[in-house]
């Protein structure tokens, strides 16, 4: 079997490092204190030693790097190998993978989706080892009434919040400033 290899790359909430397996992405890291912290925390989850990235993986960093710039990117290009993962954590990932950027759901939403109501713990324990975040968007699963639950990265919910706030995701149900505002007004025209 071939052996992993790493590379770090650049976002907007720091570096970032992943990790690949021919033309898959095995892991992902988010920022640590430092880029060689980073580097190093992913070489210790799976063995990788920095390397070239393939053009597929290379694809994905970029991909990566415009969804965590704001832009709207769909990530379900990138072909990620979930090792042994097992069947309750790959379909959490699954659904959690569908969910698109700005928008989010609740832990006990995907563990009804995914046919286990009422397990919405094992749904975050899951999500708490996903191995490749970002590309399975974990960040976007919150708690129930409005709370924003856990996040196992560097930072924590400060990092998940970063996440949600570049992506323009709401984050819980209570109206916004201009919520039911009827705009734009037309040039010369004022509200009454």
């Amino acid at each position: 079997m071939m052996s992993p290899a790493s590379a770090l790359f650049d976002t907007a909430i720091g570096a970032c490092a992943l990790a690949w397996r021919g033309d898959a992405v095995i892991a992902v890291q988010l920022p640590e204190s430092s880029p060689a912290a980073t580097l190093a925390l992913l070489g210790e989850r799976c063995g990788a030693k920095e390397g070239l990235p393939p053009d597929p993986v290379a694809e994905a960093t970029m991909a990566m790097r415009a969804l965590l710039d704001g832009e709207p990117v769909d990530l379900s290009f990138i072909r990620i190998d979930l090792g042994d993962a097992p069947d309750f954590a790959r379909a959490v990932y699954s659904v959690t993978q569908a969910i698109p950027p700005g928008e989010t759901m609740t832990y006990g939403q995907i563990a009804k989706q995914i046919g286990h109501a009422g397990e919405a713990r094992a749904v975050g324990q899951a999500l708490g080892r996903n191995p490749v975040p970002i590309i399975v968007p974990c960040h976007r699963v919150l708690g129930s009434n409005g709370k924003v639950g856990g996040f196992s990265a560097n930072g924590g919910v400060a990092t998940k919040l970063r996440m949600l706030t570049l992506e323009r995701a709401r984050t819980s149900n209570q109206p916004t400033l201009f919520a039911g505002a009827d705009w734009p007004l037309q040039s010369g025209q004022v509200r009454r």
